[in-house]
């Protein structure tokens, strides 16, 4: 059994992976882990942020699809999980100061405040269950690695400070299985639904396919279509034009997994 299969085969459900974040039992990526439940990106704000961030996510459904926002200051997602505790639960988190990464931490004790407002935003990573059920290899969970993502040249719609780039998260795919890919992703609007782009990834400004911007470099085999789904990075690329004193991410690939499970439309 490799790696990644005795991962996936360690972290059946979102309590497993929870459980193993606030332990430090678990520390790297969460691809392919908890198959079938509902994995999200998270965005962590002062409350002074926290309506102009809002309006943010509803203007920008593709990239931002909205799971939950908490109550000011409250760590507990109780509409994602019953012992949901935001500030030990992801992998590991990313830290911003005046709009700039600053730190890398694997739980936010130190730095948590009481004007908070916690986004969970749906994740791409949830899709990869019907994927996989439909026996369509996932080109990064296959090689154990992350998925790649980039910066593109399209413009997300503004709310407040809050704007710029659409960050994108690429899937390569035979010719065949790319058809079912867009067919099957489109049934979870929740988790990003289908792809924003396919084919030609300088036509969305990425010079160099083999270096991301985050994640891991792909996994591309020949013959293969590149397709391109908006991805939860996104907000991050919205912190940095904001520029508050102070905001966390997840780290790109280390998402909260929820007991909520995936469901399509």
């Amino acid at each position: 059994m490799n790696e990644t299969a005795e991962l996936t085969n360690s972290y059946r459900d979102g309590a497993a992976v929870r459980a193993a974040c606030r332990t430090g039992a678990l520390g790297g990526q969460t691809s392919g882990l908890a198959q079938g439940f509902q994995q999200g990106n998270l965005a962590i704000l002062p409350a002074a942020y926290a309506d102009d961030f809002l309006r943010y996510c509803m203007r920008n459904p593709k990239p931002a699809p909205l799971l939950s926002v908490s109550e000011i200051g409250n760590p507990s997602m109780p509409q994602l999980g019953p012992n949901i505790d935001i500030r030990r639960d992801l992998p590991r988190y990313r830290i911003f100061r005046n709009g700039e990464p600053a730190e890398s931490v694997t739980d936010l004790d130190a730095i948590w405040r009481e004007d908070f407002v916690s986004f969970v935003i749906g994740c791409s990573f949830s899709f990869e269950t019907a994927l996989l059920r439909d026996n369509i290899p996932v080109r990064h969970i296959e090689a154990g690695r992350n998925v790649a993502m980039y910066v593109t040249n399209i413009e997300t719609e503004r709310a407040g400070p809050f704007g710029g780039p659409m960050v994108v998260s690429m899937r390569s795919f035979s010719p065949r299985d790319a058809i079912s890919a867009v067919i099957l992703s489109s049934r979870f609007p929740g988790s990003h639904g289908a792809p924003v782009h396919i084919g030609d990834p300088e036509a969305i400004g990425i010079v160099d396919i083999n270096k991301p911007d985050f994640g891991d470099a792909p996994a591309i085999h020949p013959g293969d279509i590149t397709l391109f789904w908006a991805c939860g990075v996104t907000p991050q690329s919205a912190i940095r034009r904001a520029r508050p004193e102070i905001a966390v991410t997840h780290e790109p690939g280390h998402m909260l997994v929820t007991d909520l499970r995936v469901k399509s439309t």
